[in-house]
């Protein structure tokens, strides 16, 4: 009786390969990551890795997925708070308490991830770009429900809210990559926080 040929199994976990590349991408950015440090921090072959992860672009890609589905999912429970108010305050408290985390990367890889980025980096920013935009336009889609449920005032502007949010977590993302600590950032959120309109 003829048996299909069974390819080799992988030699290395996918799951934990990725979080180092996640990890060195969050440290390093795009462009600052080369595809021997990858491999080398992945502990695999450059063979391996393409195999099972395509290039260096799409690695980022599933590296940002990740990140998104761990790290920053915070955002969910920000955008499901009953109030416009209490969204953006954990919106805010939760990125602090992602870009301190103890025995993770200071900052965020969404915004480090292509700072200072050459010629070749230009994938990257693109990639962050449109997800920072995914994340604002959320933002921007709950404060515009809190306008409709008279929980914002009517004359209250959606769109300049979520990018005044956003800035301020953006912002602060940099200073955690810059040694500001948890304490001095949540300062700086309830600070944020005091401009938020009355209704």
């Amino acid at each position: 009786m003829e048996t299909g040929r069974v390819g080799r199994p992988r030699e290395f976990d996918l799951d934990e390969a990725l979080e180092k590349a996640m990890v060195l991408f969050w440290e390093r950015g795009y462009d600052g990551a080369s595809l021997t440090d990858l491999t080398e921090r992945m502990g695999i072959s450059r063979k391996s890795m393409y195999a099972a992860f395509g290039n260096k672009e799409e690695l980022f890609r599933k590296a940002l997925q990740r990140y998104s589905d761990g790290t920053v999912t915070y955002i969910v429970e920000a955008l499901q708070a009953t109030t416009a108010r209490e969204a953006a305050e954990l919106f805010l408290t939760g990125s602090v308490c992602a870009n301190t985390r103890p025995g993770s990367p200071a900052g965020c890889l969404g915004v480090q991830g292509a700072l200072a980025a050459g010629e070749t980096g230009q994938i990257a920013r693109d990639i962050l770009v449109d997800w920072r935009a995914q994340g604002q336009a959320h933002l921007r889609d709950r404060f515009a429900r809190a306008v409709r449920e008279g929980d914002l005032p009517a004359d209250a502007d959606p769109d300049l809210i979520a990018r005044y949010v956003m800035t301020v977590a953006n912002g602060m993302a940099v200073q955690a990559a810059g040694g500001a600590t948890r304490e001095q950032l949540l300062r700086v959120a309830d600070a944020a926080l005091r401009n938020w309109p009355p209704v």
